[in-house]
């Protein structure tokens, strides 16, 4: 299914059609405010693993990120955080950045693993808002791969993308408002001392 959404104009029934299928096994294909991504329902194992396998990985060996409705939520899946990790995120236009941050015990569940990490996007998109609330809980998420030898259109055409993944994914949402530019990655494991391993979207303030 190939949907198209204005932010002016998000339509209930429309967002209604997308949240049954994310609460249905289904992995769907969204805007955030970097590039479009493959989400799924966190509590989904068999959706997860489906979302693994479109990466080529062994679901415990993903490394995934989550997208949150604010940090409230995002507080949940990662330790407590210190004065200095709370103050740096929310200092930042948060939409921009993935945050990789110790994991709680909530976390090593959506992998069956023992991971220790996970990243915590937390969008400004209102499209990929309106689904993490639709739901009730944060989306598993995944930026699509970019494979070298296609043009720059295809990180933000959403046809193009349909055209590739139709058959893989329940749905391709289409949506101004995304960037052809990749999250900016701050490994905030080491409570003091932050370290960027991915320069994007997000300007660190």
């Amino acid at each position: 299914m190939f949907i198209t959404l204005y932010n002016n104009n998000i339509q209930d029934k429309q967002l209604d059609v997308l949240a049954s299928m994310l609460e249905n096994d289904s992995i769907i294909v969204i805007p955030t405010d970097t590039l479009y991504a493959f989400v799924c329902d966190i509590d989904n194992h068999k959706a997860a693993k489906q979302l693994a396998l479109l990466k080529g990985k062994a679901l415990e060996k993903s490394n995934f990120s989550i997208l949150c409705e604010n940090l409230s939520q995002a507080s949940q899946y990662v330790k407590p955080l210190s004065k200095d990790q709370f103050s740096f995120i929310k200092a930042q236009k948060t939409g921009g950045f993935t945050f990789v941050l110790p994991a709680s015990n909530l976390t090593p569940k959506i992998f069956q693993s023992k991971k220790k990490t996970i990243g915590i996007r937390i969008p400004e998109h209102k499209v990929a808002l309106e689904l993490i609330k639709r739901i009730g809980k944060p989306l598993l998420v995944s930026s699509l791969p970019h494979p070298e030898d296609l043009e720059e259109e295809y990180y933000t055409n959403a046809e193009l993308i349909y055209e590739e993944y139709k058959s893989k994914v329940s749905a391709v949402v289409e949506c101004e408002g995304v960037s052809n530019i990749p999250s900016t990655v701050v490994n905030m494991v080491d409570s003091s001392e932050f370290v960027t391993e991915r320069e994007g979207l997000g300007q660190i303030q």
